[in-house]
């Protein structure tokens, strides 16, 4: 039985967060959100290099990039990710400036995690939350951080959270027979892989297009397909 409650309440959690993180922002100094935003990054680094090692197939890997990286290219998601915060932004022009960068920044984390996509596919498979449970705190945490520093552009990122993770979940419903654990841990990987990159734009090391890169996380799946 399909399961969406998880995703909902990881939702849910990230607008809770959202709006904690800015009521407590005005009371902060620049100087501490920029040491907490620079030791958020790293920690978002840790994760990411912890999820890379669950993959069983280094050319699996390196190829879902590559083609992942073509299509994304292609197809610019990106630009477009940009774009849909940059709209938001335009309609709070002047109490808000970093709205599009919270937006951009905030779903990537979210939705390329190991726990994103693992739990999605629980919730598919077996029809259980647990993960997304999991995960509902700690984006509920990591959501009032990232919004008392970047501000309310975070609370964005629920919605794209909500359609991300739900495709996923519809999905796995129909993929029973080809999401494996080889599969799933090499997805885990890929997306772990876009983690670090994303935590080397944060600390200002790297300007990678990791959105153009999300695609790369399906590969496996259609290389498991072809098997």
């Amino acid at each position: 039985m399909i399961n969406f409650l998880g995703t909902i309440v990881n939702s849910l959690a990230i607008i809770l967060g959202s709006i904690i993180g800015v009521l407590i922002r005005r009371g902060l100094p620049d100087k501490i959100k920029d040491t907490v935003m620079n030791g958020l990054a790293l920690c978002v680094l840790f994760i990411g290099i912890s999820g890379v090692l669950k993959g069983n197939n280094t050319m699996l890997i390196i190829v879902s990039i590559v083609i992942g990286g073509i299509i994304g290219e292609i197809l610019d998601i990106d630009k477009a990710l940009k774009k849909i915060g940059d709209r938001v932004e335009n309609k709070f022009k002047g109490k808000e400036s970093r709205i599009s960068q919270a937006f951009v920044t905030s779903t990537l984390l979210f939705c390329v995690g190991s726990m994103a996509i693992v739990g999605s596919l629980e919730s598919g498979l077996t029809g259980r939350g647990d993960t997304l449970y999991a995960k509902s705190i700690l984006d509920g945490i990591t959501s009032i951080i990232f919004s008392s520093t970047l501000g309310i552009g975070v609370i964005f990122s629920s919605v794209a959270v909500f359609l991300y993770q739900g495709l996923i979940t519809l999905c796995a419903s129909f993929l029973k027979n080809i999401l494996i654990e080889s599969a799933i841990s090499n997805m885990t990987a890929v997306g772990s892989l876009l983690i670090i990159g994303l935590s080397l734009n944060m600390l200002g090391i790297t300007k990678i297009k990791v959105a153009n890169l999300l695609i790369a996380i399906f590969i496996p799946i259609i290389y498991q397909f072809i098997l």
